[in-house]
């Protein structure tokens, strides 16, 4: 596709998703695992090798590079809704509601907390980090139930605040320490929790809508 002549009006965020609209079209992008978009000045080298690149847009003075993007289309404007319609509420959004959230996550009692939190049609922004986290910092195994949760209202109110905490962050952290141990349970099968000094341990959650996953807890302050 050869978009050359048009201008690049906007970048916009919807969950994990980003979207540049360019003339009529929106270039719709997501991460994945691998992915990630580099913007060089004109003439410097790229840190990553050319056949890793999926997307060019460039003028005189900058060329931006989207670099193993996991999903790349392109599409009318007017149709976006197409491609990120599903998503729920986003959580760095200007439509963010809490209450919307809150019904998406609640809707199925019996569904794990762990796999509700990572569904991005529940609320739209949080990866695998923030799900461990957020269920350490919430006291609750990932593994437990919905409906079984006390005070789920509380869960929402503090994924947004860690989203917005960490949304002009270089680096992101959950316990606050940006020089030693930023996140509590996140990445750390085996090492003593930061709060009790219990073996952290990690496992694995999916359903049919998700894949399976990595997951760490506490198996003392969780439960």
């Amino acid at each position: 596709v050869d978009l050359t002549g048009e201008t690049v009006d906007e970048v916009v965020s919807r969950g994990k998703h980003l979207l540049m609209r360019v003339g009529e079209f929106s270039i719709h992008s997501h991460l994945k695992m691998e992915g990630s978009w580099h913007i060089y000045r004109d003439g410097s080298k790229w840190y990553r090798p050319e056949w890793q690149a999926r997307a060019i847009l460039a003028n005189d003075t900058y060329t931006t590079v989207g670099f193993q993007l996991g999903l790349l289309e392109i599409v009318p404007r007017d149709q976006e809704h197409t491609v990120v319609g599903y998503l729920g509420p986003d959580l760095l959004g200007p439509d963010w509601d809490a209450d919307v959230a809150l019904a998406n996550l609640t809707a199925d009692p019996t569904r794990e907390v762990g796999l509700a939190l990572l569904d991005q049609r529940v609320m739209a922004g949080l990866g695998n980090v923030y799900r461990a986290e957020l269920c350490f910092l919430r006291g609750i195994l990932p593994t437990r139930p919905v409906g079984e949760v006390d005070q789920p209202q509380k869960l929402v109110e503090l994924a947004q605040r860690l989203i917005e905490a960490n949304n002009a962050r270089p680096q992101r952290t959950t316990t606050g320490n940006l020089r030693g141990d930023r996140l509590w349970v996140y990445g750390r099968a085996g090492k003593p929790c930061l709060r009790c000094g219990t073996a952290i341990l990690r496992g694995e959650l999916g359903d049919t809508a998700l894949q399976l996953r990595d997951t760490w807890w506490c198996p003392n302050c969780q439960t």
